[in-house]
């Protein structure tokens, strides 16, 4: 079987992150990204908070989601084997208001270009690298939750990138096994396409050849996996089998995250990619669209401990 075009896009980028209130106000009142969701992480019996943000209606593409894990303490270690930078778009034109906006907010950024395109890098205030890419070709509507004017607004994912010690076995994976084609070098960079291509469907691989191995837990400062979008869960099986017959034996089963049915595996160069296929409710499966991201919503498996699991998860102000 061949997955041309199965893989179409970013799903969504998934971030282990420090603070939780920090996190929160970094998305929404410095990125002017909606609360999508406030639940809980559904892996292992420690309640976890996961927070979701995006658009206006959570759009596949879309959503950034995190995993606050100061409380617990749990840092992770930076490293080859990561993904290491998540890049979002914004309009051409957009690059000065991002460029003195993140400055009055005490937020460092360059100016840098890559693959032709310009680009603002920065951090994420537990240090994970972000970059505003303004991309030529994007034709989502941009976002604002009001903090600033809407064509300002990120438009999406644009692209992620994975750092490895050298390119040949995950070159093997993205073109063999991840519809990944069209591949372009700049530098130490190497990408592909998935899907459609363009902006919200990039794949980059960053060459370090001398960066230690990094930590694949749960853990502040790093990005932890990203996940793409197919069709249905047909489709998602033949991923799979396809994945298993070329030898990518590490692939989970089918998981149910409450709004999408994922499986995960674990590319050659150490990034964790996941097959996503959204719940035909999407994020109304718990609560009606008018009321996305107001209230936190419990994992089903935790709605016996739903006194406890709040008390112990972080609080937020909003």
């Amino acid at each position: 079987m061949s997955v041309k075009n199965y893989i179409k896009r970013h799903h969504h980028l998934t971030l282990s992150v420090g603070d939780a209130q920090e996190d929160y106000d970094f998305h929404t009142k410095v990125l002017g990204l909606k609360s999508i969701k406030k639940t809980a992480l559904y892996d292992g019996e420690e309640p976890i908070l996961h927070l979701y943000y995006g658009n206006e209606t959570g759009d596949p593409g879309r959503l950034i989601t995190c995993f606050p894990m100061r409380r617990s303490g749990r840092r992770a270690r930076k490293g080859s084997g990561q993904i290491c930078t998540i890049s979002l778009s914004i309009a051409e034109d957009a690059i000065g208001f991002w460029e003195k906006r993140l400055k009055e907010r005490g937020i460092a950024a360059t100016l840098q270009e890559r693959f032709g395109e310009r680009l603002l890098a920065f951090n994420h205030p537990c240090g994970i690298e972000y970059e505003l890419v303004a991309s030529v070709n994007d034709g989502r509507s941009p976002y604002s939750n009001g903090s600033f004017p809407m064509e300002y607004g990120i438009r999406g994912t644009h692209g992620i990138a994975v750092s490895v010690r050298d390119g040949e076995n995950s070159d093997e994976f993205m073109q063999s096994g991840w519809n990944g084609r069209n591949r372009q070098t700049d530098g130490a960079y190497f990408r592909y396409d998935v899907g459609d291509g363009g902006s919200g469907a990039l794949v980059d691989f960053r060459i370090q050849p001398d960066l230690s191995q990094g930590s694949w837990k749960y853990g502040e400062g790093v990005p932890h996996h990203v996940a793409f979008e197919v069709d249905d869960l047909a489709i998602q099986r033949n991923v799979k089998s396809l994945l298993e017959g070329l030898g990518y034996t590490d692939v989970s089963d089918v998981k149910d995250r409450g709004y999408f049915d994922s499986i995960y595996v674990r590319t050659p160069g150490g990034a964790l990619f996941e097959a996503t296929v959204s719940k035909p409710q999407g994020f109304c499966v718990d609560e009606p669209f008018e009321k996305l991201g107001q209230s936190m919503q419990v994992p089903p498996f935790f709605a016996n401990r739903r006194d406890e699991l709040l008390s112990r998860l972080e609080p937020l102000k909003y």
